[in-house]
């Protein structure tokens, strides 16, 4: 066996300990190692094209395996391409910043009830400088008085789309006012795209892995 291959060995043995600890007992359809109903894809069970989708996802080398919607995605190459191009961009390239992107996400996650995203996405707003106060509001459905104008027309304008279904004139022309239009549309994106990922996230029944904290409250 080579040195790779035991690692690997070494890390799946880890995960599964460490998952059987956290989660107690796991239910028969989740997989102790991707902790879903779907294991993990393999790249060498993958045809030509979906192993290059494989290279740009999650990677040629990569010595663990990638949970989440990446992870999943990668049982449809052609799902798992645009999902990987629309992410990065909306992340690192989108016009409105990491910080409110981060506040999006979490809008979005909170919403949906996905404390996968959520346990991922709190720490990554707290490393972009979203506020603590900014923070709570949403992790505890607060008011928004006091906030920063432009976290708080985020917040209402998730809370109006995903509990509503619609949006307000006057919260699209605060959204358009402070990020312009495009940046008004790619707040709409970044939550349409965690909302996506929490569809494919429950219909598999991830679960958060062991070395991460659940930090969304449970309703």
């Amino acid at each position: 066996m080579n040195r790779l291959s035991f690692s690997s060995l070494c890390l799946s043995f880890v995960l599964v300990g460490g998952a059987a600890a956290q989660h107690g007992s796991l239910p028969a359809d989740i997989d102790p190692v991707s902790l879903s109903r779907l294991p993990v894809v393999k790249r060498e069970t993958l045809d030509a094209e979906g192993q290059r989708v494989y290279d740009l996802v999650v990677g040629r080398d990569r010595a663990t395996p990638l949970l989440g919607p990446g992870g999943i995605s990668m049982y449809s190459p052609g799902v798992a391409e645009p999902m990987h191009h629309l992410n990065t961009y909306l992340r690192g390239e989108g016009v409105i910043g990491p910080a409110y992107t981060e506040v999006a996400i979490l809008v979005a996650a909170w919403e949906f009830e996905q404390a996968y995203e959520w346990s991922a996405h709190e720490p990554a707003a707290r490393r972009f400088g979203v506020a603590d106060s900014v923070i709570d509001a949403i992790k505890y459905d607060g008011g928004v008085a006091g906030l920063p104008a432009k976290d708080s027309t985020i917040i209402r304008f998730g809370r109006e789309i995903l509990r509503e279904h619609t949006l307000s004139s006057s919260t699209w022309a605060e959204a358009v006012e402070h990020f312009g239009q495009q940046g008004a549309l790619e707040i709409a994106a970044v939550m349409g795209d965690y909302v996506m990922a929490g569809v494919m996230l429950h219909a598999v029944d991830q679960r958060i892995p062991p070395e991460r904290e659940d930090l969304l409250p449970k309703r």
